[in-house]
């Protein structure tokens, strides 16, 4: 007896229509990555447990492989799905470091798997985008601007709601905390990276009780974490509350350079903020860290982050220090087209169907078709030979704008949108370039955003 199978939570599956979407916005990445230097790679799914273990508080988000048949089920293979493409990616680099040119720019488009609970916006297999700049034992630090600006401009050019690229310094923070007298600045940096989930006052008990700050510590805190602004204008604020350290200014000067440095890519579809209440809290990045924000789609959280990691990459012997962002190609599109705010035009490449007098010309229609293929325009040719109608209907439910009609007088082609309709020869007609492939097109309805 068969049954209708039981959707699986977490792992998104795309109609056609939706696919073509996520297709053009993968393409618009790679072209943008790809004018400004950076090479495409892929790495391979899984990667040995000590590696996957080696990023923080991942250990039970990580899919384990093991075989079916295993002998003693006790054990696995010590391998796991890999849950981001930045520990793949720094294995790669030691690896493959004898055959790479260093600075190496790299893009990486490609799924990951993370067992953590399915919610809107967080799936337990997606596709994300990134892009590093990795060097070979020092990475100077206007690579740091150059990743933010290569992304600004990527994301620019896509049909997504506007963005908001946030934007801070691990030294920054971990600078004030230390001119501030904090016994453990990491546990301070872990805390105050919760005030995006939990309420301020929370978050203030969490520094007393588990980072041993006091009552004016905790507020100076705070009042940095508060601290946001679109221009290198917080310098001044920071200073305004009376902590000094080296690392600090270090921290403060790198994070204007990139703010600064962005000036130029701001638009009104994508905004550049320093943002000092942001941490990231993965534990291996040491100095400017990203986020990627979608406006109007708050509740997601970020759709993207990244930073600085000057130690992910080592063999004992040499060093490889990068910083990159990522995209999250799922975690954004999904909840859009879910919303019906973006999605494509036709649910299929084809952008004629050549119309089926009757079975027996079936070789004629197809003949129509191949010359048409041969110049590089999709098409199909009708399933049965109904009436006309009922196969001009056949495109309509599928969007293909164009029925082309064979004729013992002539053939004609119709545009079933406008009613047009004009002799037409498969050697030389051609659709407008708009209509040659299906189009992406995004809607706005604040209701849905809510």
């Amino acid at each position: 007896m068969s049954t209708k199978p039981t959707p699986l939570s977490g792992f998104p599956e795309l109609l056609p229509e939706q696919r073509f979407v996520e297709q053009q916005v993968i393409d618009s990445l790679r072209r943008t990555f790809e004018l400004h230097g950076f090479a495409g790679i892929e790495t391979r799914a899984v990667e040995p447990m000590d590696q996957l273990l080696r990023k923080g508080e991942t250990s039970k988000e990580v899919y384990v492989l093991r075989r079916l048949q295993e002998a003693d089920s006790g054990t696995d293979s010590g391998i796991g799905l890999h849950f981001d493409l930045t520990v793949p990616f720094a294995r790669y680099v030691l690896e493959n470091a004898g055959k790479l040119e260093f600075p190496f720019r790299r893009y990486q488009v490609q799924k990951a798997w993370r067992g953590e609970r399915p919610q809107e916006g967080r799936y337990r297999e997606f596709t994300q985008a990134d892009i590093d700049v990795v060097m070979k034992d020092e990475l100077p630090f206007h690579f740091d601007v150059e990743v933010a600006r290569v992304m600004a401009e990527a994301l620019s050019a896509l049909p997504l709601p506007p963005l908001r690229l946030r934007v801070n310094n691990r030294k920054l923070i971990e600078g004030f905390y230390r001119g501030l007298g904090a016994a453990d600045p990491q546990a301070v940096i872990t805390i105050i990276d919760k005030l995006d989930k939990l309420p301020e006052e929370q978050v203030a008990a969490l520094l007393g009780s588990d980072a041993g700050l006091d009552g004016d510590q905790v507020r100076q805190c705070l009042a940095l974490a508060r601290i946001t602004t679109t221009d290198s204008s917080f310098v001044e604020r920071v200073r305004e509350l009376g902590v000094e350290h080296e690392l600090l200014d270090t921290g403060l000067a790198e994070l204007a350079a990139v703010v600064d440095g962005c000036a130029d890519v701001r638009s009104d579809r994508f905004e550049v903020e320093a943002s000092l209440s942001l941490a990231r809290g993965l534990d291996y990045y040491t100095g400017t860290v990203f986020e990627i924000h979608m406006v109007g789609f708050e509740f997601l959280k970020s759709v993207g982050g990244g930073g600085r990691y000057d130690a992910l990459a080592s063999d004992g012997r040499s060093t490889y220090p990068g910083v990159g962002i990522s995209f999250g190609i799922s975690r954004t599109l999904v909840p859009l087209m879910s919303r019906g705010l973006l999605a494509a035009d036709r649910k299929v490449p084809s952008v004629v169907l050549v119309a089926l007098v009757d079975e027996d010309s079936r070789s004629a229609s197809d003949a129509i078709a191949s010359a048409l293929r041969a110049r590089g325009i999709p098409c199909e040719v009708a399933a049965a030979a109904q009436k006309f109608g009922k196969q001009i209907r056949y495109a309509e439910r599928r969007g293909i704008p164009y029925v082309w009609f064979p004729g013992a007088d002539g053939d004609q082609v119709k545009d079933i949108r406008s009613g047009d309709q004009v002799a037409a020869d498969p050697a030389s007609w051609a659709p407008p370039s708009e209509d040659l492939r299906p189009q992406v097109v995004a809607t706005s309805n604040d209701e849905e955003q809510k």
